[in-house]
């Protein structure tokens, strides 16, 4: 057997690429105890076997296998790479900038070191829902750059004076030639107003690799122009999505905040409701009913905004803000008594992305240790899946350690089985691999 300290770290752009790590060995991980993303006990004292890019063996007992390369857990938790349910990889710096201040070579090695980031943080898998990240799927899928497996939805569909039409105020009607407006030119937002336009919107996203469709389906925190009460997208319009989309054998999620706009958008056909923290009991039994996930954010929402940011975002914004931000245990207390399925997300991105590991601090509040680590993991795994033959990543389930699954694989300091909020400090994530790949290695 081959006994490795170290693996060679490739990050590099061009020829260079992290595709040059070589996978010609086995991989034996010894001296590890194992959360494998489901059971509420660690299989102690562990030895998990990874050959190529997927687990091959889980087991209590040694394994002797010829040539394989070493890595001593010292009594680590092993566990899967955490899956991101709402990202924007796409969108690394704030809102205004993506749409008029910046060009597609700056996006694109934003992307880039977004998608690092993520990929040192312990996430090897980013449900991506909304902006431009075609390109840098493709980039880390040929291993030209390091990052996570991506679930694109390309991009997000609103209608007119929706949440995604982020024109200014007194803005001339918006074009439906695509290479006028900045917002459009960089594959941020489709406007997109009655059946035909919506159908078509959605075939294009699927057309150029879209695995899912994301429609803006309400009012918004930080836009200025739909206030947080409106409705958007009439049931027709909606409908035509989930039917294309449908048509491909996947799904349509939402954003969407306040009950209204969540019970339409079930009535229409959608699955999964970005936000919802403004729902009812009744919507809530209704999502239940249609088996409907809810995607909700918690660190997004975590503090009330400060005079300083007030005076940046202003009033309008803190007061939408604040109101959603009113609801967060309300609708995870709906969600939990009627059993809907909950995905781990967190809406950071831009700035904000730096606080992506205190979403598992701020999940602590409302669920347990083994409910906050089953959602990032097996429970997010099981939503990948709503995509059905689209699934970029088919080959193996994500977000479990088991024989045939990818190894995405983690090693960290500590037992979050215990203690989650150790998640928090990426120091404690001393060992990520990803697709059967080590991209860090802190063992000491």
């Amino acid at each position: 057997m081959r006994r490795i300290s170290k693996f060679c770290l490739i990050l590099a752009f061009g020829a260079t690429s992290v595709a040059a790590q070589e996978k010609a060995f086995p991989v034996l991980f010894t001296n590890v105890n194992v959360f494998d993303g489901v059971s509420e006990k660690l299989i102690e004292d562990a030895n998990v076997l990874v050959t190529g890019n997927m687990i091959a063996e889980v087991s209590s007992e040694p394994l002797f296998i010829a040539n394989a390369q070493i890595v001593d857990g010292g009594g680590r938790t092993l566990m899967p790479g955490f899956i991101e349910a709402h990202g924007h990889i796409g969108l690394p710096v704030p809102l205004d900038q993506v749409t008029e201040q910046v060009d597609w070579q700056y996006l694109g090695v934003g992307a880039a070191v977004n998608a690092e980031f993520y990929l040192m943080n312990g996430w090897t898998t980013v449900r991506d829902v909304g902006g431009p990240v075609f390109g840098i799927k493709k980039a880390i899928d040929e291993g030209l750059v390091a990052g996570p497996r991506i679930y694109p939805s390309g991009r997000l569909i609103s209608q007119t004076s929706g949440h995604g039409d982020v024109r200014a105020g007194y803005a001339s009607p918006h074009p439906n030639d695509l290479s006028v407006e900045p917002w459009a030119n960089r594959e941020v937002f489709a406007i997109s107003d009655g059946v035909p336009e919506v159908l078509r919107a959605t075939r294009e996203e699927l057309r150029k690799g879209a695995v899912h469709i994301k429609l803006m389906a309400g009012g918004g925190i930080s836009s200025q122009y739909d206030p947080i009460h409106t409705n958007q997208y009439l049931p027709d319009e909606m409908k035509a999505a989930v039917d294309a989309a449908a048509d491909w054998g996947t799904y349509v999620m939402v954003h969407a905040y306040t009950d209204a706009s969540v019970r339409r958008a079930i009535q229409a056909g959608v699955k999964v409701i970005e936000h919802g923290q403004l729902m009812t009991d009744a919507t809530a039994q209704l999502a239940a009913d249609n088996d409907v996930w809810l995607s909700t954010q918690i660190a997004f929402l975590g503090e009330p905004p400060t005079p300083e940011q007030i005076a940046v975002f202003g009033e309008t914004v803190a007061e939408k803000f604040n109101l959603v931000r009113e609801g967060v245990e309300t609708s995870i207390n709906f969600a939990k008594e009627y059993e809907i399925n909950i995905a781990f997300g967190t809406d950071l991105w831009g700035p904000r992305l730096s606080e992506i590991n205190n979403e598992f601090e701020y999940r602590s509040r409302y669920f347990s240790n083994l409910e906050t680590l089953r959602q990032a993991t097996s429970i997010n795994g099981q939503l990948l899946e709503l995509t059905g033959p689209l699934n970029p990543y088919a080959d193996g389930p994500i977000g479990i350690i088991r024989s045939g699954a990818y190894a995405d694989i983690l090693l960290v300091d500590g037992n979050p089985l215990e203690d989650v909020t150790i998640l928090v400090d990426a120091g404690n994530i001393d060992f990520v691999m990803k697709d059967g790949v080590v991209f860090k290695d802190e063992l000491k």
